[in-house]
């Protein structure tokens, strides 16, 4: 679910599961608090379309193309691949207003699995020197004009070049909203992934995303840092300027690049049964690579 950050801000594996689970129930600062939730792309018009239309990918993923209305009324829609606790969400260029909707722009977001570790990490925030986090609720609108609180996030800062990652926590008024056809709370203040998504996936091949990688400049990347950090990540340095996060079962590798290099670069993704053999399904300008065995790699080309 894209933040439309512009607007927003102006306006205010199979086994991964059990790690997350594991990592969120460590007590006090040794605990996880944010988890990997999903990333968004902007491509170009030919991959953004040939993955709307692709009969592949609806037999490989819990696939759907929608159109959200967030706050203030502002709408988008997106193509996603939806896994049993993660996703994926992809744009084409003008899919999305002003500089969001450019060539190669990104976005990701990172959530929580219990009620009230959204404030932990905001205040994470502060202690690393981020003086004044931003704090902004999303809303949704089911269509009657109603808008419903979706989430809560918060953001390192209000500037950006083509990147931006926010911290997010669900919100009680969303899964009570029956609209929302999400499932029942798994423990007190539940406010997973696994709750807010569907079980679609397992009519599927695809289950999760287990790796992103993304260019970035390196002041999206310095901006993204603190927002991990406080949020439980492992972050280390790479060659070249980059950094490799890892934390819930997901691997998040950012490059840092010159502006007219950015965007999303690469999609690992777990499969809910083995397959014997690999198969590579081009689509626009992107491939698909699944199997042999329980991954899928997914790679796009340099937004240049």
């Amino acid at each position: 679910m894209v933040m439309v950050l512009a607007v927003a801000l102006v306006t205010a594996v199979q086994g991964s599961t059990g790690m997350a689970q594991a990592e969120a129930d460590r007590p006090g600062a040794e605990r996880q608090l944010l988890f990997y939730n999903h990333a968004y792309g902007v491509l170009d018009r030919e991959t953004a379309d040939a993955i709307e239309h692709s009969a592949y990918l609806r037999d490989f993923a819990n696939f759907q193309v929608r159109t959200t209305t967030g706050a203030d009324g502002v709408t988008w829609t997106g193509r996603y691949l939806m896994g049993r606790e993660t996703y994926l969400e992809l744009f084409g260029v003008g899919d999305l207003p002003g500089q969001d909707g450019s060539f190669g722009s990104a976005g990701m977001g990172v959530s929580t699995e219990r009620a009230g570790d959204l404030a932990t990490v905001t205040e994470r925030l502060r202690e690393q020197g981020v003086a004044e986090p931003v704090e902004f609720r999303q809303t949704r609108d089911f269509g009657d004009g109603v808008p419903v609180p979706w989430f809560d996030a918060v953001f390192t800062t209000t500037e950006y070049d083509a990147f931006g990652a926010w911290g997010m926590e669900y919100l009680p008024e969303y899964f009570a909203d029956p609209r929302s056809n999400t499932e029942p709370a798994g423990h007190p203040g539940d406010v997973g992934r696994e709750r807010y998504l569907s079980d679609g996936y397992r009519d599927r091949l695809m289950r999760d995303v287990t790796s992103v990688r993304l260019a970035v400049t390196a002041r999206d990347l310095a901006a993204t840092v603190p927002l991990l950090r406080a949020g439980g990540f492992v972050v280390r340095p790479v060659a070249g300027g980059g950094v490799l996060a890892k934390g819930g079962g997901t691997t998040i590798r950012f490059d840092a690049v010159a502006r007219e290099h950015v965007g999303l670069r690469q999609v690992e993704m777990s499969l809910n049964r083995p397959v014997g053999h690999q198969h590579e399904e081009r689509i626009g300008r992107s491939t698909l690579v699944v199997g042999p065995g329980v991954r899928a790699v997914w790679t796009f080309g340099d937004a240049t």
